[in-house]
């Protein structure tokens, strides 16, 4: 696309220019309750509206960003949607009232072969008569996925949106609840898809746009949401923006970027990737001035002191939201503002612009989702949920970067002091907010937020060769760091799964699939899923010399060992046993919703919590909702004794395998665990006759 077909920040059908949301006489019933001031006609005529959106973009001909948007200027705003909060997807078991304790029978887990969930589809976003579930994500298994990499539908070697629906059917049965995309866009794809070259076109190589809106449809009637990658601090040196801003500084893009006649700017901001940049600004000889990057010099920052900056990308999003995605993973949000004197990151004008972002998806797209990607210290990551007092205004969601490095350490230190540290630094965030927590994903497992003693050990630890080490961080997948260690891989996936925050499983590891290190960059844990031991791993049927990246093939872990067919039929699998697991948690919302509170072991190798949720009679998780989790974290065999008595009388039961253990007495609590071992325990109700019987 030429800088001419470009629109300007004055033309009204473009992406930075007024939209029809800046008039309110044109959306004048969005402070109304949904049925006021809207007829039945006008309620039918949205309909129309919506179904001709989406059937215009499936036939490849969508309209533009705010012809696709009229749709909206009869849709209630969420303030004014009916505050009714549907069963999420993931509760499959229906809770009991709160307080009630059955009379006759004892409160046990389910058996070990009950039935896998049943999912009901998602609620449709667009029709105001929906009931809504604002919280939904709070008890959400997130399952990441690389469309590049995950299925090939027309056996060019490229995975496609195509080849995500058709394999759709395995992540219900696997009973994740809702897909993280990463990059989707037009890209020249430089960094993977994150340096991106057109905001509202898809990626040629995965299909197009009407593919994007089927995946929504068959995704939300499998009951899974679909959230995706979205970079607002940067584009691509190849996006017509910046191909303006450099030859044209007086035109209309000319200030969408951050110039300076000098290098010397801003002096206090870190350089991120140190392997390859050597500053964070780069000489534009076309321009005849320096342009501001935090991360590599292909990817300039955007200018969001420039107001059109911000229109832009605003409307950016409600070009996707339209669409009906259910959310955004907004990558590299502390960086948007740069001020001199300070170190560039998280200033409050970033703070101020989310406010706004969060602002315009609550007044339009109820039971959407923001999730922050802010590799920061937890205090500060705080602050991108927003004013607590209102239950959070900024992001409803961000990860929890620190955690993930301290498991590992926590581990083979056979300690559990990392974790607990790092949970007792992490402040309370607000009501209506969630921690995103993970094990691995698409990057290079970051020691950023570490020190630099316990980045030396973990490299010792786990990157003994060279080739694993990547920026500030190990570029391997979750088995390889175990070694491959089954007692490992299900400790640490029932880490993932019990500790505060909706997990995010990265495809691929529920099979425990390994990784190339001799590939560039982080393509190390990007190759190919392995669905079959056929030609190409099942992935796709063209030449294997077409494939985008090599697929793995040592014997370990190389698709003839190590593929979803093989384990879907054993039911000793790690596959299994992660469907299982996943099954679990999702009938425990405690785990998504819960406090967390750390019990004092006697032995410092055994991490001991409960997830509880307290004033059970005044929410609607339900108050019998107790699981204690026990974990050691040693490769051998620990005793453990743990002060129990406030639930004294209570008839722990094994979430496994419906087992009853002893009862909670006075006295303290012994368990042994194998090594690596771990239990979750339903903690019950005691019964109203426990007596002193129970010691």
């Amino acid at each position: 696309m030429s800088t001419s077909d470009q629109p300007t920040p004055a033309d009204p059908t473009g992406p930075t220019g007024p939209t029809d949301h800046d008039s309110d006489s044109e959306i004048p019933t969005h402070d109304l309750p949904p049925h006021e001031g809207r007829s039945a006609e006008e309620r039918r005529a949205e309909d129309r509206r919506t179904e001709e959106r989406r059937a215009e973009t499936r036939s490849g001909e969508p309209r533009s960003v705010t012809e696709s948007r009229e749709s909206h200027a009869m849709r209630p705003a969420a303030g004014g949607a009916p505050s009714v909060s549907a069963p999420s997807a993931s509760t499959t078991t229906p809770l009991p009232p709160p307080g009630a304790v059955p009379e006759e029978e004892p409160i046990t887990e389910l058996p070990p072969d009950a039935a896998p969930p049943s999912y009901e589809p998602v609620p449709d976003a667009f029709d105001p008569e929906t009931p809504r579930d604002p919280h939904w994500f709070k008890t959400a298994v997130f399952y990441e996925v690389s469309v590049r990499g995950f299925a090939d539908s027309n056996n060019d070697g490229y995975g496609d949106l195509r080849g995500l629906i058709e394999r759709l059917d395995h992540l219900q049965w696997l009973g994740v609840d809702c897909l993280w995309l990463l990059p989707i866009y037009h890209s020249p794809l430089k960094d993977g898809g994150y340096d991106i070259s057109d905001y509202t076109k898809i990626l040629p190589e995965f299909g197009e746009l009407g593919d994007f809106v089927e995946l929504i449809d068959q995704a939300h009637a499998r009951g899974i949401r679909v959230v995706a990658d979205l970079v607002m601090n940067h584009t691509s040196d190849q996006h017509p923006w910046f191909q303006a801003s450099r030859t044209d500084p007086d035109g209309p893009f000319g200030d969408f970027y951050v110039w300076s006649d000098t290098d010397e700017k801003y002096a206090d901001a870190r350089i991120i990737f140190v392997d390859t940049e050597t500053s964070n600004w780069t000489f534009d000889p076309v321009r005849g001035q320096y342009y501001w990057h935090r991360f590599f010099s292909h990817q300039p920052d955007l200018n969001y002191d420039n107001p059109a900056v911000q229109d832009a990308m605003l409307e950016v999003l409600r070009f996707w939201l339209d669409l009906g995605i259910d959310g955004f993973r907004l990558d590299a949000v502390p960086y948007l503002y740069e001020r001199e004197g300070t170190n560039c990151e998280n200033l409050p004008e970033t703070h101020a612009y989310l406010k706004r972002v969060r602002a315009e998806v609550d007044r339009l797209y109820p039971d959407r989702v923001l999730l922050a990607e802010a590799n920061q210290w937890p205090a500060d990551v705080v602050e991108y949920f927003g004013d607590p007092g209102v239950g959070g205004d900024e992001c409803h969601m961000a990860f929890h970067f620190p955690v993930m490095p301290r498991i590992f350490m926590a581990v083979r230190r056979e300690q559990r002091y990392p974790i607990s540290e790092i949970m007792a630094q992490t402040p309370k965030i607000p009501e209506n907010c969630q921690w995103g927590i993970f094990l691995r994903n698409h990057d290079e497992l970051t020691l950023e937020m570490v020190t630099d003693e316990e980045r030396d050990y973990m490299y010792a630890e786990y990157a003994k060769d060279p080739r694993m080490k990547a920026n500030i961080g190990i570029r391997r997948r979750l088995a390889p760091l175990l070694d491959n260690d089954r007692n490992q891989l299900e400790l640490f996936t029932a880490l993932l799964l019990s500790l505060p925050g909706s997990p995010v499983l990265y495809y691929g590891d529920e099979i425990g699939m390994g990784d190339n290190i001799w590939l560039g960059d982080r393509d190390a844990v990007r190759t190919p899923m392995q669905w079959t031991p056929d030609r190409n791993a099942g992935f796709s049927r063209c030449d294997p010399a077409r494939l985008y990246l090599p697929l793995i093939m040592d014997p370990i872990y190389g698709y003839q060992a190590v593929n979803v067919e093989a384990q879907r039929d054993n039911p000793g699998s790690l596959l299994n046993w992660t469907r299982k697991m996943i099954e679990i948690r999702q009938r425990h919302p405690v785990f998504g919703v819960g406090e967390y509170v750390e019990l004092s072991a006697s032995n410092p190798s055994v991490l001991a919590f409960v997830r509880e949720i307290p004033d059970g009679e005044a929410n609607q998780w339900g108050g019998m909702d107790t699981v204690l989790c026990v974990n050691n974290l040693s490769r051998f065999p620990q005793p453990v004794e743990l002060d129990l008595r406030r639930f004294r009388g209570s008839t722990p039961i094994e979430c496994m395998g419906g087992v009853q253990f002893p009862a909670i007495g006075e006295l303290p609590y012994l368990l042994t665990l194998p090594g690596h071992g771990f239990y979750w325990f339903l903690l019950p109700p005691a019964p109203a006759d426990a007596g002193d019987e129970v010691i």
